[in-house]
């Protein structure tokens, strides 16, 4: 038997199974019988979540580094370490929730090809999230600015930054189920 032959008879017996319910399993494609997704031949679900772990991986790296870069540049390294120390506890789930959120988008996008559904959300959320976590240290800023207006602004961020930081985890926690939702919706037969 030659290659191309033994790879078109083992893909005569593929089992294709459910992405997030691996038990629903059959030898055609479908649809799961429990949420409603495509199924998949096993070996390309792996290989299909690679990309959106990556990039989920990527987006939470690079949000703490914008948060560390930001206010290392405007108040040193040690005062930056300092309130990271203190408020890890609001930054690391901010990061995190974007992250996820840029996961799920290319997930979805990888879904769905070239259709752009819940791209809108995720550069809000995950602006509120920046906003959120910069809003921590902002007010440190007024050492640079020495205009009147910028240092009122950064003083009324400074006093509301913790309710900054919540208003970042809703925002990313709507995105989540924004994306999630769209997710489940695109692995329903039409």
């Amino acid at each position: 038997m030659t290659v191309s032959a033994t790879q078109h008879a083992v893909r005569q017996v593929a089992i294709y199974a459910c992405p997030m319910h691996p038990q629903i399993r059959q030898a055609v494609p479908g649809s799961c019988s429990i949420c409603g997704m495509a199924l998949v031949e096993p070996g390309a679900a792996g290989a299909s979540m690679i990309k959106p772990v990556a990039f989920g991986t990527l987006a939470t790296l690079a949000m703490l580094g914008v948060y560390f870069g930001v206010l290392t540049l405007v108040s040193g390294w040690d005062f930056t370490v300092s309130q990271f120390a203190h408020f890890w506890y609001y930054i690391l789930p901010l990061a995190l929730g974007f992250g996820i959120q840029m996961g799920l988008y290319v997930y979805l996008r990888l879904r769905l090809a070239h259709h752009h559904t819940g791209g809108k959300m995720v550069v809000a959320s995950g602006a509120t999230s920046t906003g959120a976590m910069l809003a921590c240290c902002t007010h440190y800023l007024a050492n640079i600015l020495p205009v009147i207006g910028a240092a009122g602004a950064v003083t009324l961020i400074a006093q509301y930054q913790v309710e900054l930081f919540w208003v970042g985890l809703a925002f990313n926690l709507a995105g989540i189920i924004f994306i999630g939702s769209r997710i489940v919706s695109a692995g329903k037969p039409s």
